[in-house]
Formats: C-alpha cells, sequence, structure tokens
C-alpha cells in the first residue's frame, strides 16, 4: 500500500509577506511579459490564507486523494499530443493541442520556467498541488475562451483568482488590467472584463478538482456547460472596443496609442 505524502514537509519553510518584492518581480515581468518566471518568484511572496484553506481541504478530502494517487504527472499527459489528438474530434484535448501549436508552447515549458525560479522542491501533497495549478493554466485558456492576448492573460489570471483565491492571481489580474488601461489608450472596458473574469471563476467548477483524463475526453461545449463556465462578455467587447479604434488586441505595438 503507497503512503501518501504529508500535506506539508517538515522542512518546507513558512511563506512571509512580502508585497514590496512581489512588486519588483511585477515590474520586470511588465518589462518582459515573457519572463513568466517572475510569477513564481511572486508566489513566493504573497501567501494567502484564503489559498491555504483550499489547499488543505482538497488534499485532505477523498477526491483529491485520489487525484493524488492516479495522476502525479500531468506535463507527460499534456504534451503527448498523439493521445490527446485520438480522444474524440470536438474534445478539450483537440482544442487544447490547437491552442498550445497555435501558441507554441508546451507544458514542459512551464515547468521549465517555474524551474528557473530556483525554488526547493518537496515531497508532500502542497507541491502536487502547486503544480497541478501551474499545469492547468493552459486549460483555463481552452475553457474560457481568453487568448493569449494582454487582456485575455489577465482574465484568465483573474478566472484562477476566483477559482482558489491565490493573493499572486488577483494581483497580477488587477495590477495588469491597470497597466494596461494605463499604457493602451482605448474606449474598453478593461476593468469590467477582469471583474467578470473573477466572478466567472468563482460561479463555475473549479478546474484543478477535475480529473484531467476525463475532462480531455469531454465535447468542450459539454466541459464548459457541466462546470458552468459562462461567457466572457466584456472581454469580447474589449476587443469590439479595440479593433473599432484600429488597434490589434494581440498586438498593441502595432497600432495602439500608448501612453
Amino acid at each position: 500500500m503507497t503512503i501518501a505524502p504529508p500535506l506539508y514537509h517538515p522542512l518546507r519553510p513558512a511563506r512571509r509577506l512580502r508585497p514590496f518584492k512581489a512588486l519588483g518581480h511585477f515590474q520586470k515581468l511588465v518589462s518582459n511579459k515573457e519572463d513568466t518566471e517572475q510569477v513564481f518568484h511572486m508566489t513566493e511572496c504573497l501567501p494567502s490564507a484564503g489559498f491555504a484553506g483550499i489547499l488543505r481541504a482538497f488534499c485532505e478530502g477523498e477526491q483529491g486523494a485520489r487525484l493524488i494517487a492516479t495522476q502525479p504527472n500531468l506535463p507527460d499527459l499534456l504534451d503527448d499530443h498523439d493521445r490527446l489528438l485520438a480522444m474524440p474530434n470536438g474534445s478539450v484535448a483537440h482544442a487544447y493541442v490547437a491552442f498550445m501549436r497555435s501558441e507554441g508552447l508546451s507544458a514542459a515549458g512551464l515547468v521549465a520556467e517555474s524551474a528557473k525560479a530556483g525554488r526547493p522542491r518537496y515531497d508532500d501533497q502542497a507541491q502536487w498541488f502547486y503544480d497541478r495549478l501551474r499545469d492547468t493554466h493552459d486549460l483555463v485558456h481552452v475553457l474560457t475562451g481568453y487568448g493569449r492576448d494582454p487582456l485575455g492573460e489577465q482574465c484568465a489570471l483573474g478566472f484562477s483568482y476566483g477559482q482558489y483565491r491565490a493573493w499572486t492571481d488577483g494581483f497580477l489580474a488587477w495590477a495588469g488590467a491597470f497597466e494596461l488601461w494605463r499604457r493602451v489608450k482605448a474606449d474598453a472596458p478593461v476593468f469590467a472584463a477582469v471583474r467578470e473574469a473573477l466572478c466567472l471563476g468563482k460561479a463555475a467548477e473549479p478546474i484543478y478538482r477535475q480529473d484531467v483524463v476525463a475532462l480531455l475526453a469531454e465535447p468542450l461545449d459539454a466541459a464548459r456547460a457541466r462546470m458552468n463556465i459562462g461567457a466572457s462578455v466584456h472581454y469580447a467587447h474589449a476587443h469590439k472596443a479595440y479593433r473599432a479604434q484600429g488597434i490589434d488586441p494581440y498586438n498593441f505595438a502595432g497600432g495602439a496609442v500608448l501612453a
């Protein structure tokens, strides 16, 4: 019989709230949005009691225990595109592969970015949970319809904050929205889109609680309906507003009026 690891390894240090250090990492991320290593540094600086409670309740529950035992390594599954494409047409798996290929992404690439932060790893349930949230980030994009455009990333983070109350996601969503509003002069409902994303995430069935193998095999529209993932109305309105002013929401540098 396999013995489950502890919730927290005895050598894992407690996280300390360091908002100014988190702000410094955020400024580095603003200067280079591809430097996702900074997100993982920020996570160390912004512990959340609400997040810790969600982690404990899930990992110590029956569903969490089952997933810990059966789905220890999601990147291997998510990067096996041949296996995913063998699933039915119109499935979450097919949408996921299309998204990852169009964006030139891989689950292993996100693992590598997190490793750059140099954080020690511990054999505990908390590590499994942290990894699971990281590895399902791109499933958030697929299931919600938020793109990898600047506003789409903030909305995906807002949705995630609504799901599990990690302060890093909430901080990035609102701070990123402010930077977007400040720098790109357009009549787009940026803050409304992020606020809506947070509400949608809170109302939806948490993605981290899903049996990912079963989820990938589901029809995309059916999975969204089952998980109560609503339409992102303000995000669509923002894109429409940008385009009405001749701005490509995926390429602000190519046509936006920057402050």
